[in-house]
């Protein structure tokens, strides 16, 4: 038996957090044979429904389950952790402006960087779920300078998994026939979901759809507005689905990615495929079995993909300048 495991789960009392933990605490992520403490924050009005969660898992009886631990107390949550899953955050309130929402979340990931930097293990790994993921996962990995930055990334998963399953309904084939989809830049309707690498049952994905006006129109659109459009017909943002893009990035990063495949995920940019460096970018990349990611060298770039690339590179760049002048102030 695994040494246990210590995870932490912000916003635990939220809906992404009810479908995730049941998943994280019966083994879908870490094995079953992995011990896990579940370390459950969330603010203070939250916490009697924290309770009830905590009542929930109890009732699972989860063998490898060990401990879970509510709390609304920040350094508390953030002690001795092995990975923390950052899913609170500040949500878009109607009328409120970019800034306004960029603001208050810097607020937010700027205390639970520097929670980290002060009380996790250094070598805790982040995933950033909260939106605007990207920058606020920027700005978590600037406020806690003592944890390697390849220890942080956001949540880009969901995108990929959206593609991934665009590819295999338009062609009538299981989910897992369709690999190496990529999700480039951002977690936002800027993001730029490319399949000109994607294979379909080892053949290529362009060749077997062979349609691409819809390629280059209605199925990049469908993944960049996915969530709009699942907010528009369940009038709640997407949790199920979220929940098990979450579970898929972490399980990849703990166990590795399989040999023939790669995965997305934001990641901090070195400047490779011509990215600025310094902002949290979402790449393809390739996992070691010890955890260790690589971004994947060597892709051809087309005109039309570098257009899409850069477009969301301005956005993430526009974010992060703002975002800093607010660390600063």
């Amino acid at each position: 038996m695994a040494e246990e495991l210590k995870v932490l789960v912000t916003g635990a009392a939220g809906q992404i957090a009810y479908s995730l933990l049941f998943s994280m605490a019966k083994g879908d992520v870490f094995g079953v044979e992995q011990n896990l403490h579940l370390v459950l924050l969330d603010i203070p009005p939250m916490a009697k429904a924290l309770e009830g969660v905590c009542m929930e898992l109890q009732d699972c009886a989860l063998p490898n389950l060990r401990k879970v631990t509510p709390t609304t107390n920040v350094e508390e949550a953030f002690t001795g952790i092995d990975y923390a899953i950052l899913v609170g955050s500040m949500p878009r309130r109607e009328g409120m402006e970019r800034k306004d929402l960029l603001k208050a979340n810097v607020k937010i990931f700027q205390g639970q960087g520097k929670a980290l930097d002060s009380f996790a293990k250094k070598t805790c790994k982040v995933l950033v779920v909260g939106n605007p993921a990207n920058t606020n996962c920027m700005v978590a990995a600037t406020c806690a300078p003592s944890i390697p930055k390849a220890n942080f990334s956001c949540l880009t998963r969901l995108d990929h998994n959206r593609a991934q399953a665009q590819i295999a309904s338009r062609l009538g084939v299981a989910n897992n026939a369709v690999k190496n989809v990529i999700i480039w830049g951002n977690h936002s309707s800027t993001q730029y979901p490319d399949v000109q690498h994607a294979v379909v049952n080892g053949k290529p994905a362009v060749g077997a759809v062979n349609d691409d006006n819809w390629i280059n129109g209605d199925f990049i659109t469908t993944v960049q507005k996915r969530g709009a459009a699942v907010i528009a017909a369940r009038k709640l943002s997407s949790a199920m689905s979220a929940a098990k893009a979450i579970c898929d990035h972490i399980r990849d990063w703990h166990f590795g990615t399989s040999e023939d495949a790669w995965t997305s995920m934001g990641v901090y940019s070195d400047g490779r495929y011509g990215v600025p460096e310094g902002i949290v970018y979402s790449y393809p990349v390739n996992i070691s079995k010890d955890g260790a990611y690589t971004i994947v060298d060597g892709l051809e770039i087309s005109t039309a993909s570098r257009e899409r690339m850069d477009a969301t590179a301005k956005e993430l760049m526009e974010e992060k300048t703002m975002a800093m002048e607010f660390i600063s102030s």
